[in-house]
């Protein structure tokens, strides 16, 4: 029987919110929002093997009565370019995932939401890389380093975000799995994901690039929605 304790933890539990990215189907775009998922993203870096300038155009999303917010994902573009996309796609957020500035993402901030992406190695201050981008973003990414700005598939090493003072809204992203429901349940108990706004899932999901396993997306929403 399921004491008192217990019933109290699971009331205080509270499911993380979902950001599947790498999208490029549509039907799978509406998909997400039936079953919980809040974000979906795009990703418009042309050496993508997801890029969505490939799959879509952007009168069929924009005009698209999706439940999801739609992230455009940027590596290093013009300002023209981000916003051109940002009208014809409408988008909901930008998520900056480059070499980009701070200046750079306090001039799309004036008009869109802006994540700022960092990719974090193990010899990597997390602290250091933040600290001049506070002002200029609205929240931030945690992935993994690799070569080029593709995403890796590989995990990084969660423990140094766990004395990191973050203060601000994050995404967890970086080779994020199906099995991995109880590793983060353990890190949403860690003083720093109070700061967690959404985890990112992108290539473990995936039957092939952009097309994406909607049962282990499904099955990962729903583990993650139990205590």
């Amino acid at each position: 029987m399921e004491n008192k304790y217990q019933s109290a933890s699971a009331n205080l539990y509270k499911a993380p919110r979902i950001k599947v990215c790498g999208m490029t189907d549509l039907r799978q775009m509406h998909e997400l929002g039936e079953i919980g998922v809040e974000f979906a993203g795009m990703i418009f870096y042309h050496k993508s093997p997801r890029f969505i300038m490939r799959h879509l155009k952007g009168y069929e999303v924009k005009k698209a009565k999706l439940k999801v917010f739609k992230i455009g994902v940027f590596v290093n573009a013009s300002y023209d370019e981000v916003m051109n996309h940002v009208d014809n796609f409408g988008l909901d957020m930008v998520q900056l995932h480059g070499n980009e500035t701070p200046y750079y993402c306090s001039k799309l901030s004036n008009y869109i939401s802006v994540i700022k992406a960092f990719r974090i190695s193990e010899d990597d201050n997390i602290e250091w890389k933040i600290k001049n981008y506070y002002d200029d973003s609205d929240m931030f990414m945690f992935d993994t380093e690799g070569e080029g700005f593709g995403g890796t598939g590989r995990k990084f090493n969660w423990e140094k975000l766990q004395h990191a003072q973050i203060s601000k809204p994050f995404f967890l992203s970086g080779g994020i799995e199906p099995d991995d429901g109880p590793g983060i349940k353990e890190f949403l108990t860690e003083p720093v994901a109070k700061d967690l706004f959404a985890l990112d899932i992108n290539s473990r999901f995936e039957l092939s690039p952009g097309v994406k396993n909607m049962d282990k997306v499904r099955e990962f929403v729903k583990q993650l929605s139990k205590p």
